[in-house]
């Protein structure tokens, strides 16, 4: 029996968090330790860098909660139910195969890429009812955002949304990611990054035991 092919070769990964930044990404295609992490990653099997990418405002908002066991302090988290304070997510969307898509969701899940991963099956086919649940951990969530060209826009969270967790603040090492990738995705000057952060960050730090091993 021949097998078809999946309805889906490449799909926009959407990222909202530290991926903002460029440098950052590569970390998780081509392998590396992002400066200021305290973690390598492997890399994906296919190492090309996105094929293009672009900024995207995402309906939603974001939350940062948990400890996260790379950078320290709370990470960014999606909800795609919640209003965000400035009207829209700062995002930015890289045209990847649906290989790589997978290897970085994978990474973000604490696991190393191997071939046959069913989670291809599950992104080239589209998401049913555009949300997938991978696992119950904190970036196994996958949602579909939307469609660019034609192709599903893809990215991954926690499977409760900002008012079910205590927020944590980030730490300054996650804080320059996104500023990077702000700068490069929107060319925000500082004084508008600045103010994105006091808007979307908790004020002083909070216990945070709902969520103990953020990436």
């Amino acid at each position: 029996m021949v097998q078809q092919p999946h309805p889906f070769t490449h799909v926009w990964y959407v990222s909202y968090g530290s991926n903002l930044c460029r440098e950052r990404l590569l970390c998780y295609l081509q392998g590396g330790r992002p400066p200021g992490a305290r973690r390598s990653y492997v890399g994906a099997r296919d190492h090309a860098a996105p094929q293009t990418d672009s900024a995207v405002d995402l309906p939603g908002r974001i939350y940062f909660a948990g400890e996260s066991s790379v950078w320290g302090g709370g990470v960014a988290f999606y909800d795609h139910d919640q209003t965000s304070p400035g009207g829209f997510t700062p995002a930015r969307a890289y045209l990847l195969t649906v290989q790589q898509f997978v290897d970085v969701a994978v990474q973000e899940m604490h696991r190393d890429p191997h071939p046959d991963d069913p989670l291809e099956l599950v992104v080239g086919s589209g998401l049913a009812a555009g949300r997938f649940e991978a696992g119950p951990g904190t970036y196994e969530t996958l949602i579909e955002v939307g469609r660019r060209d034609g192709l599903p826009m893809l990215t991954f969270t926690a499977p409760h949304g900002t008012d079910d967790v205590r927020h944590t603040p980030p730490s300054p090492a996650y804080l320059h990611m996104l500023a990077e990738g702000l700068r490069e995705a929107y060319h925000w000057d500082n004084d508008r990054i600045t103010g994105y952060f006091d808007a979307v960050t908790p004020p002083t730090s909070v216990p945070s035991a709902d969520l103990d091993d953020a990436p």
